[in-house]
């Protein structure tokens, strides 16, 4: 019997801003059971480790126990390719200040099984090309639009990690210098970042309130409380103000596209995450900023997509697509095994 039939299964980990997904996937690439937890619920990366390793048991048990598992695959904020870690994750109380081994402290708590670890948007990346709207493709930008914003670069069909694992942090690139911007988890001011993630569309919402008297639905929340998703309820009811905000956002990740079609010269952007949602609300405005600031030599060339790929169906598919194509590439664990996630 060879070592697939014995451990048929892989563990994948969507560790998001909020949410931490855990899913199981046989060798077909079929999703056998998933669980997730609060990613923000705890302050010690111990105490996170250890509740998901509570939620990740009765679905361990569902597929014959931990004999059954290959390996585990975690695509995380600010993941590092090579060594595992995550380091000073602006989005993660338990990773902001400095560098978590944590696919050792995984791998320690499950008995010694290979863990591997990536940046959760290269994991995204990856998905897609094999499981989503960028499948076929060689040469896309995949851009995660969640409690932050991320990016998967691929180019000639592999993706960029660069000397260190952290290339492709788009997310962080100033778009508002000066006293100006925005301040952004990662300690700097005007990232793309700051202004474009669920977060920075919730921030331009009490902003445009502060500064206006202009009627809103948005008016009859207290502002801490309103989020991106409340933004488009009420841009989708016909809210001038949401809509203002929506158009501010999407012009914003316009030209940064547009500056970022200059290095790569993709064929495609592919959006993924909560805040595509919005769908034309946010698209429209993308696209209109990125025709109107983008270089001529690659004006009409790139589409603009949604990814359909389910939220926590896409992290495991991608866990399993991760396992297939790249631990040839990246002898990081002796088992030959790695498996790969999708950012919700």
């Amino acid at each position: 019997m060879t070592e697939n039939e014995l451990k048929p299964y892989v563990i994948g980990l969507d560790l998001g801003g909020t949410n931490s997904v855990f899913g199981i996937v046989d060798s077909r690439g079929e999703i056998k059971a998933t669980t997730a937890i609060k990613t923000g619920g705890y302050e010690d990366v111990n105490d996170y480790v250890k509740a998901s390793i509570e939620a990740l048991q009765p679905i361990i048990d569902t597929v014959g126990g931990i004999s059954k598992i290959k390996a585990m695959g975690i695509g995380a904020p600010n993941g590092n390719y090579y060594n595992g870690t995550i380091e000073f994750a602006p989005n993660l109380a338990w990773a902001h200040d400095g560098v978590v081994p944590l696919a050792k402290m995984f791998s320690d708590a499950l008995g010694g099984l290979p863990v591997a670890l990536t940046n959760d948007a290269n994991a995204a990346a990856l998905g897609e090309m094999t499981y989503g709207v960028a499948r076929g493709m060689k040469n896309f930008i995949d851009v995660t639009l969640g409690t932050g914003v991320g990016s998967g670069i691929v180019i000639n069909g592999q993706m960029v990690y660069g000397c260190d694992g952290f290339a492709g942090e788009l997310g962080h690139v100033i778009m508002v210098r000066g006293e100006e911007g925005r301040p952004c988890g990662c300690g700097r001011k005007g990232c793309l970042e700051a202004y474009c993630s669920a977060t920075g569309v919730a921030r331009t919402a009490r902003e445009f309130l502060e500064k206006s008297e202009e009627p809103s639905l948005l008016r009859d929340m207290k502002p801490e409380d309103i989020t991106s998703y409340d933004v488009s309820v009420a841009a989708g009811k016909g809210d001038a103000l949401a809509k203002r905000v929506y158009d501010f956002t999407g012009k914003m990740l316009g030209e940064a596209c547009a500056d970022f079609a200059a290095f790569s010269s993709p064929e495609a952007f592919v959006f993924f995450g909560g805040l595509t949602k919005a769908g034309d609300l946010l698209m429209k405005p993308v696209k209109e900023a990125y025709d109107k600031s983008v270089l001529k030599i690659f004006k009409g060339k790139a589409k603009f997509l949604v990814s359909t790929l389910d939220g926590s169906s896409a992290a495991v598919l991608g866990a399993s697509n991760f396992w297939r194509k790249h631990f040839i590439l990246n002898c990081y664990m002796s088992t030959h095994i790695m498996i790969y996630i999708l950012h919700i």
